[in-house]
């Protein structure tokens, strides 16, 4: 299988699709490279179509009139964005950038409504991939408002254990200032609960990679008294 139909394979996007389908969706992609830091579209502009990752991060984010930016998602291979405008033909909603050098498939809007208008299935699993963004994105608000800075970081380790299917330790996908941005937190703030969790026994940290030393705990039995962190008892 050549790069591209593999990527197309790959997508949770078209996960389930017979393979007629698969090669027709190859045919109408168009493989983009993206250097680091490279601007993929921004807010505002015309949604020609939409992407799937095929390399790389890549980042979907706002920026605050202030110039703050807050990340909306992290994606990673096989992962679709810019799908909001695919079939209503509006802007785009938020800006893109890859996080790392990238490589994307890029679905042009014309031909891929085209496929969704013969092939229903089609459309049923972008709406399905929509809705589990919704999900997401609900319990993104959920716990920005409703959570601390420490609840967050802990159910972002978690999310990571189970993406990357390991109990004892993970690799962090992003670099710590990215993922204070993610958390709505500032990077200090984060080096302080990082360290906070440290000393309660819960984690151990190693540059990206962070060992999860009691992962029943981070999954909702941190205790917070004060602002700080009760430690665990020594035995």
């Amino acid at each position: 299988m050549k790069g591209k139909e593999r990527a197309v394979a790959a997508s949770v996007l078209f996960k389930g699709l017979a393979e007629p389908l698969l090669r027709q969706l190859t045919d109408i992609a168009v493989e983009k490279r993206f250097r680091r830091g490279e601007m993929i579209f921004t807010e505002g502009s015309a949604s020609g179509g939409f992407y799937v990752v095929a390399e790389g991060q890549v980042k979907v984010f706002k920026m605050a009139p202030d110039g703050r930016e807050h990340i909306l998602y992290v994606l990673g291979p096989g992962e679709p964005f810019g799908l909001v405008p695919v079939f209503h033909g509006q802007l785009f909603p938020a800006s893109a950038s890859s996080m790392s050098a990238a490589v994307a498939l890029f679905f042009p809007r014309p031909d891929f409504v085209a496929l969704t208008a013969s092939h229903p299935e089609l459309a049923l699993s972008v709406l399905s991939v929509q809705s589990q963004r919704m999900r997401r994105f609900a319990a993104a608000i959920e716990s920005l408002a409703l959570k601390g800075a420490p609840e967050r970081l802990a159910a972002h380790l978690l999310y990571l254990s189970e993406q990357q299917k390991r109990r004892d330790q993970v690799v962090l996908d992003m670099p710590k200032k990215q993922l204070a941005n993610l958390l709505g937190t500032s990077p200090e703030t984060l080096s302080r609960i990082f360290s906070d969790l440290s000393a309660a026994g819960l984690i151990r940290v190693d540059g990206r990679q962070i060992n999860l030393l009691s992962y029943s705990e981070l999954q909702g039995k941190i205790s917070w008294g004060g602002g700080k962190m009760t430690q665990k008892k020594a035995g």
